[in-house]
């Protein structure tokens, strides 16, 4: 087996360094952009006065950043040609992410919002599988350029994992429909021009099927934003959304009639595939800086790294990143290549651990940074507060583990045992 990465690979990731450097390093560098990224990272992205939402600054250069990604081929690299992508596969998008993290904290790559010079388009991929044509045209071309958000409403304040126990409900009414209940994390509303909403038409508490989505207005009658919920990682875009006899016609059905739980599922596998890489490549980072530092501290005249105290955690964690790197690589070479649903466990492997582990590295780094590595002049809170969430979203790693078991003992996959 060959281990290397294909020189067409290798040759990208030159390319993309090269146009970091060129574009947009010099973007982070100039106006003090750095207030960003540095021990100011937290008060100069977050409005606190307009309930906690990105400022207007912030989000204005991270669309000048995304400008200059897609001019130069780079942001849509991972969607297909029919869109102006590459048809990056998932393999190439799990070393890139992996590259893009392991640089640290900088507008290349940032951590807060997902924004990236190569981006990753989860809505773009439930409009490519599931949209009309004419919600193609509308949503599609205006969400790549920042020009018209999308929110995402799933959760609500009494049900996350447990969707299929949601209490929001559509009822029809003629050729519309009539939505009423309450979203809870309803990302993206800050600037969002319409939210996929999420709810029941038909069938009973507990079903799969009989849930639907649909394409709400913001600025529909009855829809509510009411407030966002600060979070450890700040600023927030994720909202407590109410809807009182939101009325949408038919033609705002995403996808198929009660079969919204399919839309809601599209890219689950390449998501936390990709979150997954971003994971090792912050922790590697986190490692380095780590490695870099306790060799150059010295403390009661001999430096940190000659301390096995300092050694060992370090080591478990180099190692724990080897063998993660090499799971998460296989892992997306065979979404390339096999039905998702038969490796569903391995990607599940791949993100509850990366997850894990990415905090883990985090945390070493501040303990072995000392007083400064509890500062906000270092970057480790930052990188532990951005993952610490994805042990709970995108998947709970206690559903992730549950997917594995459920492969593992022939509850559930391919080798289901049939009773």
């Amino acid at each position: 087996m060959d281990f290397t990465l294909p020189v067409e690979l290798s040759q990208k990731l030159h390319e993309l360094d090269a146009f970091i450097e060129a574009e947009i390093k010099p973007l982070q560098a100039q106006d003090d952009n750095e207030r960003f990224f540095d021990h100011r990272r937290e008060w100069a992205r977050t409005d606190f006065e307009a309930g906690g939402i990105p400022r207007r600054e912030w989000e204005e250069l991270l669309g000048e950043m995304r400008r200059r990604a897609d001019a130069a081929g780079w942001l849509r690299y991972a969607l297909p040609k029919s869109v102006g992508g590459q048809d990056g596969s998932n393999f190439d998008m799990a070393v890139i992410r992996e590259h893009l993290a392991h640089k640290g904290l900088g507008l290349h790559n940032d951590l807060q919002n997902e924004s990236s010079v190569v981006g990753n388009f989860p809505i773009a991929h439930m409009l490519l599988a599931f949209a009309t044509p004419d919600q193609l045209d509308e949503y599609m071309e205006p969400m790549l350029l920042g020009e018209g958000g999308i929110g995402f409403g799933l959760t609500e304040p009494d049900h996350g994992s447990d969707a299929t126990w949601m209490e929001t409900r559509a009822v029809r009414d003629g050729d519309d429909w009539i939505i009423n209940g309450a979203k809870r994390w309803n990302s993206g509303m800050h600037s969002a021009t319409h939210d996929v909403v999420f709810a029941r038409t038909s069938g009973k508490d507990g079903e799969a099927r009989g849930i639907t989505a649909f394409f709400v207005p913001v600025n529909s009658p009855g829809f509510s934003v009411d407030s966002f919920w600060w979070t450890l990682n700040m600023p927030t875009d994720h909202a407590e959304v109410t809807l009182t006899d939101v009325r949408v016609p038919n033609s705002a059905i995403f996808g198929e009639e009660g079969m919204g739980l399919a839309v809601a599922q599209t890219f689950v596998h390449e998501n936390r595939i990709r979150q997954a890489a971003a994971g090792i490549g912050a922790g590697q980072f986190c490692i380095d800086r780590a490695v870099a530092y306790a060799r150059d501290r010295v403390t009661f005249g001999a430096p940190l790294a000659t301390r096995q105290a300092v050694q060992w955690p370090l080591v478990e964690l180099q190692t724990e990143a080897e063998m993660l790197r090499g799971l998460v690589r296989k892992t997306a070479w065979e979404l390339d290549r096999v039905p998702h649903m038969e490796i569903s466990d391995k990607v599940s492997m791949c993100n509850y651990r990366a997850n894990r582990f990415v905090c883990e590295a985090a945390d070493r780094a501040m303990q072995v940074h000392g007083g400064l590595g509890y500062s906000r002049h270092t970057p480790f809170e930052h990188i532990y507060r951005h993952h610490r969430r994805y042990r709970i979203t995108e998947g709970a790693e206690e559903i992730q583990m549950r997917k594995v078991a459920g492969y593992l003992f022939g509850f559930a996959g391919p080798n289901k045992v049939r009773r």
